[in-house]
């Protein structure tokens, strides 16, 4: 029998999907899973920009562009210009989803046995893409007691070797929420000009942060014009995550010229997908207002039940829309199996993502999971239920 790659049996499972058996087979039994594992929006998707793609008039679907529809990309400087990023739309390459656009970075910027360091926890997929690519993850642990803060400097200073090629940041952070400071980008900054590293900004929750606070782009950092590299995406934006459209964004014309060998080597990115993006960018400039006053809402619902609970851990999030709560388990991935497995409250149970693939460092997050506020406020208020009951009954 042939044998897989060492590639092939080193890639990590998602800890956001690895879960989906179990609770598939909760539902043939009669079970209501409350899915609090994904970000997976329940907001309406724009009517508009759907029937843009219902009326489009296309005789052939062709190939776009490899780096995406020329009118889309041009839309998408209006779009980043109202966010305070001034590009062209020649430093556009639209991908297929965010992940193509980080995908697209490591291999451009990297080489296998390089190192790229990332603030952990972070979203669990960059260990997929660092598997793929070769590429080394150094984890700077941040911790739930003081809201998964960015260390201090002198961590990432301790952390650079020769091999060391690129900061990464998720900004608002998944699995967190935790928004970085103007301060901290700028500590940021200056490591990459000191020691010449790439930072990898994933920006995919820009519209969504808290309490009065704004988004800083890596991009609109001056003197980082050819260091920064935005990943970005509209699944979460639109609530179109099925769309399956990013954008990769650099001012850095050697790693474009790179990026776009890749880019042609996959062809091109989804034509009804970019079709609907092109319209996003049209929809009214108060359309997020509502969304973001849903989201709040949601967060302080979530983070208010769980912190209620007996020994429970849970900082309030400054962005995106997930929350990492610490709980009175010894292994979450146990736990969050058994609440499908075994556990029901009222016919119905919770699904989490189990935070340890959310770390590098073996160990870390055992007792943590992620949770996605991406549901209406009756079901979380369901769904904390479920937390509660399981939490005074699990052994």
């Amino acid at each position: 029998m042939p044998v897989i790659s060492r590639r092939g049996e080193m890639m990590p499972p998602s800890p956001i999907r690895k879960l989906v058996p179990y609770a598939e087979a909760a539902k043939k039994r009669g079970i209501k899973v409350y899915h609090l594992n994904i970000g997976q929006p329940d907001i309406e998707t724009p009517p508009a920009i759907l029937d843009a793609v219902r009326h489009t008039n296309i005789k052939v679907l062709e190939y776009s562009h490899s780096a995406g529809m020329e009118s889309y990309r041009k839309k998408l400087v209006e779009y980043y210009k109202r966010n305070d990023i001034n590009i062209n739309y020649n430093q556009i390459i639209v991908t297929t989803g965010g992940s193509e656009a980080i995908l697209f970075a490591i291999m451009s910027c990297m080489d296998p046995g390089d190192e790229i360091i990332i603030p952990e926890p972070f979203y669990a997929n960059y260990n997929g893409f660092a598997t793929s690519a070769g590429v080394k993850i150094i984890p700077i642990p941040s911790g739930i007691e003081n809201g998964f803060a960015l260390p201090h400097i002198g961590a990432f200073e301790n952390a650079v070797t020769a091999k060391t090629k690129a900061i990464m940041i998720c900004n608002p952070n998944n699995p967190t929420g935790y928004l970085y400071s103007m301060e901290e980008l700028e500590v940021l900054k200056a490591i990459c000009l000191k020691h010449n590293l790439f930072l990898f900004s994933d920006e995919a929750y820009r519209e969504f942060c808290y309490d009065g606070r704004k988004h800083i782009s890596a991009l609109s950092l001056p003197g980082l014009e050819q260091h920064a590299i935005l990943m970005d995406t509209i699944s979460k934006r639109y609530s179109a995550c099925g769309g399956r459209i990013g954008a990769f964004i650099t001012r850095n014309q050697q790693v474009l010229d790179a990026a776009m060998k890749f880019a042609q080597a996959r062809l091109s990115p989804p034509t009804f997908a970019q079709i609907l993006g092109e319209a996003a960018v049209d929809l009214p400039a108060n359309y997020f207002d509502e969304v973001h006053a849903e989201y709040t809402s949601r967060r302080d619902l979530l983070v208010k039940r769980l912190q209620a609970m007996p020994g429970v851990t849970c900082p309030l999030p400054g962005g995106a829309f997930y929350a990492m709560a610490k709980l009175p388990v010894d292994d979450c991935d146990k736990f969050c199996r058994w609440l499908l497995e075994e556990f029901s409250y009222n016919g119905a149970t919770v699904m989490m993502a189990p935070a340890a693939g959310f770390y590098a460092t073996p160990g870390k997050g055992k007792d943590e999971v992620r949770l996605a506020y991406v549901l209406n406020k009756d079901d979380i208020n369901a769904a904390m239920d479920c937390l509660e009951a399981a939490l005074k009954q699990y052994k």
